[in-house]
């Protein structure tokens, strides 16, 4: 949310972050693509488990998995602090990591062009795996007219940088999170512009969804807008196949349910999307953004998570 009247020390320190980032941000622009890769791995997988995040990524694999034994554990956790340090560092290189130069890989492309080809939207969906943003970069590689989500920066120095770093991957059209965003991806839905969202994360008051074993809070949003314009969830994932070279899969569309019952059809479809999530963080765990709390805060507090009856 936007400061109002921030103080002259305020506005400083956002230029000083902004400064930051620049030098950071042309540093990295200046090495080769793997480099940089290297680099965000090296550093997350040391800093990383000195954090308090990493007690949240213990309890998290602990929910989902608590069959697995301690080394299995140990092996998991340091490659998701590898994948997530490598996203993170990649995030400055998006626009040198593409289908057109080899670094990734698509499979079902088709459904891309067959999608394009209708100029009718539909919802992406997908969610926080391997380096996600390659999720938008392909689809508008394509050449899919979409609309991306994000949740704008604190600083809007620091905001305004992001976005122009999107901007080079061809990432140029965004609405805010929240009820205001909503009415603009309507919007962009009636001009036949698509929408991408990632539906993998705790939504307060969402629908109640079988995950793990246990129940989870997911949001609808995604759900609501495909059945509003009588069309499909298109799910996506991303998978890293080697430093900064990835694999792209388009999957089979998700239909809305349609029994005439619009609360009931809506759930049944927001399970779908958490049992795809779910399909695919069993696939390959050490890719999945672990580092958030997805389940119940009575969870993180010891008490045990909500069982699927």
């Amino acid at each position: 949310m936007a400061i109002k009247n921030p103080s002259i020390w305020l506005k400083l320190g956002w230029r000083l972050e902004a400064l930051a980032y620049d030098l950071l941000v042309g540093a990295m622009r200046l090495l080769p693509v793997d480099v940089v890769s290297d680099i965000g791995a090296a550093l997350l997988t040391t800093i990383g488990p000195l954090t308090s995040i990493q007690s949240v990524v213990n309890k998290n694999l602990d929910i989902a998995f608590p069959e697995k034994d301690a080394a299995w554990r140990k092996r998991i956790i340091r490659a998701q602090w590898d994948n997530l340090g490598r996203t993170f560092a990649e995030f400055a290189i998006m626009d040198k990591i593409t289908v057109a130069n080899g670094r990734i890989v698509v499979e079902n492309g088709e459904r891309l062009e067959e999608i394009k080809r209708a100029n009718k939207p539909v919802v992406f969906v997908s969610g926080h795996f391997s380096n996600w943003e390659v999720m938008p970069s392909v689809i508008m590689e394509y050449g899919v007219r979409c609309v991306m989500t994000y949740r704008a920066a604190n600083n809007p120095y620091v905001d305004k940088r992001i976005r122009e770093g999107r901007a080079r991957y061809g990432v140029k059209l965004f609405a805010p999170k929240g009820g205001d965003g909503a009415k603009e991806m309507l919007l962009h839905m009636d001009e036949g512009e698509s929408v991408a969202l990632m539906n993998d994360q705790k939504f307060n008051r969402g629908v109640s969804t079988p995950f793990f074993n246990s129940r989870v809070d997911t949001a609808p949003g995604p759900t609501r807008l495909a059945m509003r314009h009588n069309t499909v969830l298109q799910p996506m994932s991303v998978q890293r196949l080697h430093k900064a070279r990835f694999r792209v899969l388009v999957h089979e569309p998700i239909a809305v349910e349609n029994t005439g019952a619009r609360g009931a059809d809506i759930d049944a479809t927001v399970c779908k999307v958490s049992a795809f999530i779910e399909e695919r963080v069993r696939a390959r765990p050490e890719e999945w953004f672990w580092a958030h709390k997805r389940w119940p805060k009575e969870v993180y507090k010891g008490q045990p998570p909500a069982t699927v009856t």
